[in-house]
């Protein structure tokens, strides 16, 4: 058997995914190219669900600690095609050298590039593509989803405690959702706030630690069935949305830094206290 492969294979979480393969049909097609190529599969890395805008990817992350730490042994790193590894071209410049210094070649076995300086070069073309490829597309996704915000509709997020989403109308084969309250989770968020504003009828308002506490106390629980933490019920008691005020386009999505107030999109949603 010849050189020793691993291999990466991810997915994006946004929707401009629509078109690409899935994570079994790129692996299936990986291993294929290992039988042909006299390469033995040794490990495969999977992301289901990641962008590759940048490293956090927690299989990524894992698959470079694994070759700098030799836990794995590989000669070879294969992907279905570049964009699987990275979409930013300093990012693929600066993890393929990092490959490189550690005897790792990157190999795309849809996009075949000659080990060469000219190789090299058109990996870079490749890369810098499909940066802007998928720079083009992120801004296609987000006027769309600020559309569907100016609509009233909601953008698939997970939706605040006390809500459930609902579908509102179908347009096609696209079901455009709006949220609506979850009668079980909405009473304790009611709960909540009467508490704090008020008290629970034979003290003052309570303070945040207390509230919890009487949630807890109560055998109110989280979505998950688990007891309320005090960051959880001062995020939710910090909620516009539950006097019927929700945002979108709020912060910016890279950095989480809040944007100027003109650019947020009001979403109407029910009231709840």
């Amino acid at each position: 058997m010849g050189k020793r492969a691993i291999a990466y294979v991810r997915v994006s979480t946004t929707r401009q995914a629509d078109n690409e393969l899935s994570i079994p049909d790129q692996l299936t097609r990986l291993k294929e190219y290992c039988r042909k190529n006299d390469l033995s599969y040794v490990r495969e890395y999977v992301d289901p669900g990641a962008s590759a805008r940048d490293e956090k990817r927690p299989e990524f992350q894992q698959m470079l600690a694994d070759i700098k730490s030799g836990a794995v042994k590989c000669d070879v790193l294969l992907v279905h095609s570049f964009s699987r590894f990275f979409r930013d071209r300093a990012g693929s410049v600066f993890h393929q050298t990092k490959l490189e210094k550690l005897g790792v070649r990157l190999i795309s076995i849809t996009q075949h590039t000659e080990d060469s300086p000219s190789g090299d070069l058109m990996r870079d073309v490749m890369a810098s593509f499909d940066a802007y490829q998928s720079a083009e597309t992120g801004k296609h996704v987000q006027r769309t989803m600020m559309e569907n915000a100016r609509r009233g509709y909601w953008n698939g997020s997970v939706p605040p405690y006390g809500y459930a989403t609902t579908v509102a109308e179908r347009i096609g084969t696209k079901a455009k959702k709006k949220l609506a309250i979850e009668p079980k989770e909405a009473e304790v968020v009611s709960m909540a706030f009467k508490l704090y504003l008020h008290g629970d009828g034979k003290t003052g308002p309570l303070g945040i630690k207390d509230v919890t506490s009487y949630l807890n106390e109560q055998g109110f629980r989280n979505r998950k069935g688990d007891p309320f933490k005090v960051q959880i019920v001062q995020k939710l008691l910090r909620r516009t949305d539950y006097i019927g005020e929700h945002y979108f386009n709020k912060k910016d999505s890279r950095t989480g830094n809040i944007k100027p107030r003109d650019e947020w999109i009001a979403v109407p949603v029910p009231r709840i206290v």
